[in-house]
């Protein structure tokens, strides 16, 4: 990476080292300890629940320093994966370098780090998440002959706060809104900012379509999304982005949420997924004649193990509240371009001339046409913020390796192809195979395919049973019938739920 390229790079580390996070090394770590007189280290890591533990250290000496970096630290398995028998739980907890970030809300002076689970043996832990998902993503690589899968995923959230009936936005009509009928924007780029410096590859944030208010309190729905990039590092800037936009939320006094659902006839929160395929550069999803045989294979794959996605990307009863007609969120297993009626979507891309609008918007540039197909990706609409998210990547890697491994792959995506919205078409709705309607279905449906998941290693099985006892523990095969349209039910049912992921 060219200095020019470094001098604009939000992540104080970054700047301080004159290197990219990928090249960050015990020795860079300890020269920001030393120069930018780092006090504390924390480690975080990811748990069952999905959230980012923490483990905090004072540092003694630069000496005590490099101890915690090699060594890393014990901890209490059991605890952190309810799955694993307390008499045998001990894990070692080891930084990756990679990670590094300066805590953005330490009043010490203070350096983060993620870090992998080890056993006591030294080896990676079989179960937990982000070895799985690194599991994953070399299993794509060596079955593709070393194409790379690249995601970004877009947060979908619900600041909630004490009504203000000033410039209050018509219901439900918030999408791209301006301050002051968006209340959260300078919270959302605050949050943006910070994820930033974090290491975060920041796309844009933009309010969202959802906002109306109960009582007292008011709902509006933002988002932020990100930028494509390698696999495992696109699920540490979700992790990241998760707890900086919950912390900074607590200290301006308002919840922020990425449950599914808040109540019926509103928005609900997705946490959709884009996906881009390339190899030496290039995106191998797009042609100027088209979506690649490439982009059929892992839109294949991804119908194929639709349904049992969703036990990854949809883990509690509220999800499958969202998942229903008429709200912009999938119910049937499909695919189509441009299509927010679709499961899976291909968005609009920058292809067929249309490098030449940025002259056309300014006269006075030259008519340069510059090829942007790079951009164009494949976006996976199921998910939502209950998601372990290096799981449900590891899944989305899974099927998408998958695609390239099925009878006439090409051929099963075009049968599942529409061009029109689903819930208007009775006779194009009732020839798709539809989502799993609960935690229950789900689970049904990744017992069906856990065969799939546990090939060559990736998931091991402890952790699909675990996956599978968790999604049953909800008892909720017809809770949504039972709740119906009830508004303080499913209020009730939420509260539960609020912090999920």
């Amino acid at each position: 990476m060219q200095q020019k390229e470094l001098k604009l790079n939000p992540n104080r580390l970054v700047a301080f080292l004159q290197k990219p996070m990928c090249e960050f090394t015990k020795k860079d770590i300890l020269k920001v300890i030393e120069e930018m007189e780092i006090e504390m280290i924390k480690f975080r890591y990811m748990a069952n629940d999905g959230r980012l533990k923490t483990l905090n250290f004072v540092i003694n000496s630069l000496e005590h320093a490099d101890e915690i970096l090699t060594s890393g630290e014990r901890v209490d398995g059991s605890s952190l994966f309810p799955f694993l028998e307390a008499g045998s739980s001990d894990l070692y907890v080891i930084p990756r370098f990679r990670t590094a970030f300066i805590d953005p809300f330490a009043e010490i002076p203070t350096l983060d780090l993620l870090c992998n689970f080890y056993t006591k043996d030294g080896e990676p832990f079989e179960m937990a998440p982000e070895y799985t998902l690194a599991k994953a993503g070399n299993a794509f690589r060596k079955a593709t002959g070393g194409m790379e899968f690249e995601v970004m995923g877009e947060l979908e959230y619900y600041a909630i706060a004490p009504k203000d009936e000033q410039y209050m936005p018509a219901d439900q009509r918030g999408y791209h809104a301006s301050m002051p009928f968006c209340k959260f924007e300078e919270f959302r780029t605050q949050a943006m900012k910070l994820i930033a410096e974090c290491g975060g590859l920041i796309k844009y944030g933009h309010s969202e379509v959802g906002n109306f208010a109960v009582g007292d309190t008011m709902y509006e729905q933002n988002e932020i999304e990100f930028l494509p990039t390698r696999l495992e590092d696109a699920a540490d800037q979700l992790v990241i982005a998760k707890w900086i936009m919950r912390e900074l939320g607590y200290q301006y006094g308002i919840t922020i949420t990425f449950a599914p659902k808040i109540t019926v006839g509103k928005a609900g929160s997705g946490m959709h997924i884009h996906t881009r395929v390339s190899k030496d550069g290039k995106n191998m999803y797009i042609t100027p004649d088209g979506l690649t045989e490439t982009a059929h294979k892992v839109i294949a794959g991804i119908l194929r193990l639709a349904g049992s996605l969703t036990a990854f990307g949809d883990t509690n009863p509220t999800s499958y509240f969202r998942l229903v007609p008429h709200q912009e969120a999938p119910t049937n297993i499909c695919w189509g371009d441009r299509n927010r009626s679709a499961m899976v979507r291909v968005p609009l891309g920058w292809t067929a001339g249309s490098g030449n609008m940025m002259a056309h918007c300014n006269p006075l540039e030259k008519n340069d046409a510059v090829d942007f197909s790079y951009k164009q990706t494949i976006e996976l609409r199921t998910p939502d913020g209950s998601a372990n998210v290096y799981l449900l990547l590891a899944g989305m890697a899974v099927a998408a390796r998958y695609g390239f491994k099925m009878e006439n792959a090409v051929q099963y995506a075009k049968d599942r192809y529409v061009s029109v919205n689903i819930f208007e078409h009775e006779d194009v709705l009732s020839r798709l195979d539809v989502l799993p309607d609960s935690c229950a279905a789900s689970a049904d449906v990744l017992e069906r395919d856990r065969a799939i998941y546990e090939e060559d290693g990736i998931f091991a099985p402890q952790l699909i049973d675990a996956m599978l006892q968790s999604l049953r523990s909800f008892n909720d095969r017809t809770l949504r019938a039972q709740i119906g349209n009830d508004q303080q039910k499913i209020l009730d049912l939420v509260e539960t739920f609020i912090h999920c992921g």
